[in-house]
């Protein structure tokens, strides 16, 4: 690699891509990140890292963010588990992933790592962890999320094909500080500590330091092998479990109250169609809730084995995103 190469990193600015970010610092590589012109930048500030301003959705701001760039780290993405228009989603999770990687290959960078999400990949039918093989059917996704990042690991498949050293890697639901959006996984952390979460539904993630998914990607570009995928992630956890360490961590009461899954769906419906008369969010969206009536449960094995993944307790990530959100007035003290 010349020494004078650098890493671009796109998304750098969100949860995922400004601990990568700061794992490449870590060490001791010159970083490159493309941001918009009016994105929040917060996670990046006192970095040291070079901006170069420009849209994954325009192609012609691409070519001097990937001037002298030997890996890309491709974590923009449009997380929204609901959009009054699913096109911006496509647009930018879809496009955009066209966009980079046809410029990374006009650039002849010597690796590409594409941000996926376990959202793009399949659930087994008995409930049991689902790994990279597990089968998956574009139609059985629920939201234009899921759907739009299936789609783009079949873009990022076809440039492996081309000749372009791809890796996909899908991160589970990443923990830890820095979640300034929040993610809904974050979301969900603000609302129990804010107590707005008086019950619960009978569902499950799989959560990961948020500081291990970025060694995943460093990892992904050392040792991984193009066309291949890895699931980022750690521990499988109902969401009672969750709640209950989240109420040993920050000292509030887990909910007790369990919901049956036509409750939330029914009063999500109503407030989606409201939303959408009045011109907002839903506080709780349809989609959300019919994800829950699935454990997204995975086996991290592959990336363990193949990249030595690192396995942090869960907890620990736990405790620093209770501890972020608290000091920067997420939450109460």
């Amino acid at each position: 690699m010349p020494s004078d190469a650098c890493d671009l990193v796109t998304g750098g600015t969100g949860f995922i891509g400004a601990h990568v970010v700061r794992a490449l610092l870590a060490r001791g590589r010159r970083v490159r990140c493309l941001v918009r012109g009016e994105s929040r930048r917060d996670n990046l500030e006192g970095l040291g890292v070079e901006l170069v301003v420009g849209d994954v959705t325009e192609p012609r701001t691409l070519a001097p963010a990937l001037r002298g760039v030997a890996t890309v780290f491709h974590c923009a993405a449009d997380y929204r588990l609901w959009a009054r228009d699913p096109e911006e989603l496509q647009r930018v999770n879809v496009g955009g992933t066209q966009n980079v990687l046809e410029a990374a290959a006009r650039a002849g960078v010597r690796r590409v790592v594409h941000t996926s999400s376990v959202g793009a990949l399949g659930s087994s039918s008995n409930g049991s962890p689902a790994d990279e093989r597990t089968p998956v059917e574009r139609d059985a996704l629920i939201g234009a999320y899921k759907r739009t990042k299936y789609d783009a690991e079949r873009v990022a498949e076809s440039w492996t094909a081309r000749g372009l050293p791809v890796v996909i890697v899908n991160p589970s639901a990443p923990v830890g500080e820095r979640d300034i959006k929040p993610t809904p996984t974050g979301r969900l952390i603000v609302d129990f500590l804010n107590g707005r979460l008086p019950a619960y539904v009978d569902t499950g993630l799989n959560l990961v330091d948020v500081h291990d998914v970025a060694e995943g990607h460093l990892l992904a570009a050392e040792k991984g092998r193009p066309g291949e995928r890895y699931i980022l992630g750690n521990r499988n956890m109902t969401l009672l479990e969750i709640l209950e360490m989240l109420a040993g961590i920050a000292g509030r009461p887990a909910p007790r109250l369990r919901l049956p899954h036509w409750l939330p769906l029914t009063l999500a419906a109503v407030d989606t169609f409201v939303a959408k008369l009045l011109g907002r969010e839903p506080r709780v969206s349809l989609e959300s809730v019919r994800l829950s009536r699935h454990k997204m449960f995975f086996d991290a094995g592959k990336a363990v084995r193949e990249l030595g993944l690192p396995q942090t307790p869960v907890e620990e990530p736990l405790r620093r995103a209770v501890a972020w959100y608290r000091e920067n007035g997420y939450a109460p003290r």
